[in-house]
């Protein structure tokens, strides 16, 4: 899902507008209603510095930047229902699919981070905010299982447990073919290209990526996996898999297709279905599994019926 990016210079017949006015009468062909949720979400940049405020003037000159996800306008807010385990330390959920992790030029209201923030508000002390360690990230297309330190006795040692890889991580990942065997490892090092946007394996230089698969269940031109990374790499599976010559369906940027069918796929189709570690304060163990969410068992489903 690409952004939709409009760079706009405020000119003298528009000078002292305020924000939402300005952008409903520029170029940028958004109505009132529709600025106002961009700016409330995040997503409106003034001379390069993120502005939330519709009441902001315009001033002669100035650039405004209006970045849009093309996702829903309204705010992701944590559930009960995706709440694994919280206790004071440590919070688990469970994450929507096209819910980003962390903020973006697109939008600080909605990301999973704020929306923890808003879910561990005090209501006494509304004005102080929440300490979140941030040890693990998830990109914005893939669901599944993330952990969270909310307390300064955990960060420190969440910390350690996954960067010295005392944590097991299992996905599922709908791909296109099907491996060279039914199981097996992938170990590279993977570095960002910069020219072409994306994460792949380089003979000198990166982080070392270390990923397990097997197979689930194949299907015609398609596999169900199972994978198990032992280091948490940025695109790490979409990368390793893509080399593999199966890359995830839905994931366009690593060579997926969009659709199967002719049904339109939205994301990447991975999901972090496992997640196991030792609690980083009270030292017992944490096991955690959830269920594929509703569009990645749709898309299976398909398959199995157009396989009878």
């Amino acid at each position: 899902m690409k952004w939709i990016i409009h760079r706009l210079q405020v000119t003298p017949e528009l000078i002292g507008l305020r924000l939402d006015q300005y952008l409903a009468n520029s170029s940028a062909g958004l109505s009132r209603t529709q600025a106002k949720k961009i700016i409330d979400l995040g997503g409106v940049h003034v001379n390069g510095r993120r502005v939330r405020s519709c009441s902001t003037a315009v001033l002669l000159g100035e650039s405004v930047e209006v970045y849009i996800d093309q996702l829903p306008l309204e705010p992701y807010r944590i559930k009960e229902q995706d709440i694994l385990f919280q206790d004071q330390f440590i919070i688990v959920l469970n994450k929507h699919a096209l819910i980003d992790t962390q903020p973006t030029h697109a939008r600080f209201k909605g990301t999973l981070f704020e929306s923890l923030q808003w879910h561990l508000k005090d209501p006494f002390r509304p004005q102080k905010k929440a300490e979140i360690g941030m040890i693990q990230r998830l990109d914005r297309g893939t669901s599944g299982i993330i952990v969270f330190s909310i307390h300064p006795r955990a960060h420190k040692e969440m910390t350690r447990i996954f960067l010295e890889h005392e944590v097991k991580k299992d996905y599922l990942a709908l791909v296109h073919g099907a491996p060279g065997s039914s199981q097996g490892e992938i170990r590279s090092f993977l570095a960002r290209s910069r020219r072409e946007n994306r994460v792949k394996s380089v003979e000198k230089g990166g982080k070392e990526a270390i990923t397990r698969f097997h197979l689930v269940e194949k299907f015609a031109n398609y596999s169900l996996l199972d994978v198990e990374i032992l280091t948490g790499r940025s695109h790490q599976i979409r990368a390793h898999m893509a080399e593999q010559g199966c890359p995830l369906v839905g994931d366009q940027r690593y060579g997926g297709e969009d659709q199967i069918s002719g049904i339109k796929i939205l994301r990447p189709l991975l999901h972090a279905s496992n997640l196991a570690f030792r609690h980083p304060v009270l030292n017992h163990d944490m096991v955690f599994s959830v269920p594929m969410p509703e569009d990645m068992q749709g898309s299976i489903n398909m398959l199995k019926m157009r396989d009878l």
